[in-house]
């Protein structure tokens, strides 16, 4: 073999192995990236997680009813608690419930504590209770505390104008969701012994109190076949129909209010059945330590749902037996499992925000998105004008 042939056989190899080892090196990258990839978005997580209908339990453990039971009765059960929620109230509207005012339907509204435009138009609408004189309603906002004491003083001075103010000493964040609305358990519980009751509101939310009304009469026909939007041609004829649903409106409230059935256990609102978030990303992720199974129990949306009194206080009391969770709807959930109460859908309830019309809106019981308080006003008086509100 001549010395040229030598030399571009070695010249050759030395040409290939860099070619083989790139390629090795780019095929370990890519394995390598997409398996950080998957596994920041949980794919692999799930393989881990346990069924969820044949594995689950959740502390704690045995029958809780009668624990709850002797709590309702002012007892003191042979078990204790597991949960123990030590803030108090620096502003507790001792007065909302008094015999005087006795209201049958509460709203406990989560707001955050710099919304004071958001409460100020909840309070012109939905959360006004002289738009049904015949029907005994209260609202009061729920807060936790901040960091800026000129907030505090514009609260303060808010409370002293309105008295509508319930305010705990825990940090108002998004992670303390689960103490906020506890708290307001605690509080309906404690300080509203007549209400029949408690819709649980978030302050960007479209309420309609008719339509609310309605549904708790008769949660599984609602809404009723004839109340669907009328669909016709001729504009007079349809203004005429929401003039005169407009007329009646007051009585019909007042008839479903008498009609309430207090004992039942109603927790309704938009129902889920999903699985948790395990992408690492998620602001609702979860790891398998926190909760290791595949699906959530049944839970309703957090943005707006209605509870009996019955419901109220199972679920309150069901809370100091139940192991914390930090996602609010999700802790109601795992209570509600366990005190046997099971959540009631309705599609009426939007945890979006539903785009509006005024015969859409019809048979809305809430909507989300209505952060923008001129907003609301301007749907909710359009929707009292026509009957629908």
């Amino acid at each position: 073999m001549s010395l040229w042939r030598k030399i571009c056989r070695v010249k050759r190899k030395v040409n290939v192995l860099p070619i083989k080892s790139l390629t090795f090196i780019v095929v370990l990258l890519t394995v390598i990236s997409s398996t950080v990839f998957l596994s920041q978005m949980g794919v692999f997580t799930h393989f881990l997680e346990k069924d969820y209908y044949t594995e689950f339990s959740y502390p704690l453990e045995g029958d809780l009813q009668p624990l709850v039971k002797e709590l309702i009765l002012g007892k003191k059960p042979l078990i204790k608690p597991i949960n123990v929620f030590n803030y108090t109230y620096l502003k507790s509207c001792m007065d909302k419930c008094s015999s005087n005012s006795s209201p049958k339907l509460l709203f406990v509204v989560k707001s955050a504590i710099q919304h004071f435009e958001q409460r100020q138009a909840i309070r012109q609408t939905w959360g006004n209770q002289l738009h049904f004189l015949g029907v005994g309603i209260q609202s009061v906002f729920l807060l936790g505390t901040g960091s800026n004491p000129e907030l505090q003083i514009k609260v303060d001075d808010e409370d002293m104008l309105h008295g509508d103010i319930v305010q705990a000493d825990f940090h108002d964040d998004y992670r303390n969701n689960t103490l906020k609305t506890i708290s307001g358990f605690k509080w309906a519980v404690e300080h509203c012994p007549t209400v029949r009751f408690v819709v649980f509101s978030d302050d960007d939310m479209y309420i309609s109190t008719k339509n609310l009304l309605r549904f708790i009469r008769d949660p599984s026909n609602y809404p009723p076949q004839e109340s669907q939007p009328l669909l016709v041609r001729d504009p007079e004829h349809r203004d005429r129909s929401l003039k005169q649903e407009a007329g009646s409106a007051i009585e019909e409230v007042e008839d479903d209010v008498g009609n309430l059935n207090e004992e039942s256990k109603l927790y309704a609102g938009y129902v889920f059945h999903s699985p948790p978030q395990r992408h690492t990303s998620s602001k609702w992720y979860v790891s398998l330590t926190e909760y290791p199974y595949h699906l959530w129990p049944p839970y309703v949306t957090a943005g707006a749902y209605v509870v009996s009194r019955a419901a109220l206080l199972d679920l309150y009391y069901g809370s100091y037996y139940t192991k914390y969770f930090h996602f609010d709807d999700i802790f109601l959930a795992l209570v509600a499992l366990k005190m046997n109460i099971e959540p009631v859908h309705c599609s009426e309830f939007y945890f979006w925000k539903k785009k509006y019309s005024m015969l859409g809106y019809r048979d809305v019981i809430a909507s989300h998105g209505y952060g923008n308080p001129d907003e609301l006003r301007t749907v909710w008086n359009e929707q009292k004008s026509a009957g629908h509100a």
